[in-house]
């Protein structure tokens, strides 16, 4: 019995240590857990990969830490997961996609009561924080030729529909199907046509444009090309476009482990206007700059 209760005590004593190794490990990986790097992702486009460089750097230069990097993850319900799942931290995200995309709720044209919906309806459903907006809004842009909008006297979209001669519209394939494209903007400007819509890739658009085989583009607020083509962005007097501010997406889960996060990300707000994002875009897309130096310099402007 001496000789049982001997060994009963070796292994009690053994067990305490194997336990105590056990709590140990298992402390160290919670604090691992908790400190490991943050992780930015965004979708699979120019300007999203700039915007995705633009967050990471930013925190690695105000946190003083190592940043990961999961860009070009691909398209907004792919981003969404990941962000939802904690593969990522964060990401870059437009009010009117989430809103209709994601959200899938009635669009409106009203950027306040946007952001306001989708900040709440994340937060209530997935414990995901929308930061405030960058500054800028890629919505729809209906493009004219400069010189055209100059000896007409157009500026608006309103002007546009007072023109007799019909106009020649080149689109993307999309805009003809979606429930923001062109059955509504025709029905809200009844803009005059001269044929039927040429739809083509987005790329196209442009030089279909300047080679004069279209006189009126629906294209993107901050595509590059605007910021070196003589074009004119027709205003859209009448709200038809729903907003698509860009803002930062982050987990609550996050914010609250890192706790000078927030305050990183807040001092992008309001800075990036869309004549600063046409130039970024076209800085990576016509002059085939790498992005990390292009997202570097644009922050050396930030203070």
């Amino acid at each position: 019995m001496k000789h049982l209760r001997a060994c009963g005590a070796a292994n009690c004593g053994r067990s305490r240590l194997l336990g105590g190794h056990v709590a140990l490990a298992l402390l160290l990986s919670l604090g691992c857990s908790r400190t490991r790097p943050l992780t930015v992702g965004s979708k699979n486009f120019t300007e999203q990969i700039v915007l995705g460089e633009i967050v990471a750097q930013q925190l690695e230069r105000r946190l003083g830490q190592k940043v990961d990097r999961k860009l070009d993850l691909g398209g907004t319900l792919l981003a969404q997961q990941a962000l939802r799942s904690g593969e990522i931290d964060m990401y870059p995200e437009y009010t009117g996609t989430a809103l209709t995309a994601v959200l899938k709720l009635p669009p409106s044209s009203d950027p306040a009561a946007v952001l306001e919906r989708v900040r709440a309806e994340y937060r209530k459903r997935w414990r995901l924080e929308w930061l405030d907006p960058l500054g800028f809004d890629n919505t729809f842009a209906m493009v004219v030729r400069g010189p055209d909008a100059r000896s007409q006297g157009i500026e608006t979209l309103t002007d546009a529909a007072r023109r007799k001669q019909g106009w020649n519209l080149g689109v993307g394939y999309e805009f003809l199907q979606r429930p923001d494209g062109l059955a509504g903007l025709l029905e809200t400007y009844h803009l005059p046509l001269g044929s039927a819509p040429k739809s083509m890739d987005l790329g196209l658009l442009y030089s279909a444009l300047e080679q004069k085989q279209v006189d009126m583009a629906a294209a993107s607020a901050t595509d590059g090309m605007l910021s070196v083509l003589d074009v004119k962005v027709l205003r859209d007097d009448r709200h038809y476009f729903p907003p698509y501010q860009a803002a930062v997406i982050v987990r609550a889960e996050s914010l609250a482990a890192h706790p000078g996060l927030r305050a990183a990300l807040d001092q992008l707000a309001g800075k990036l206007s869309a004549a600063a994002m046409r130039d970024l875009n076209h800085q990576v897309d016509g002059k085939h700059r790498p992005i990390a130096e292009v997202a570097r310099e644009w922050l050396a402007t930030v203070p």
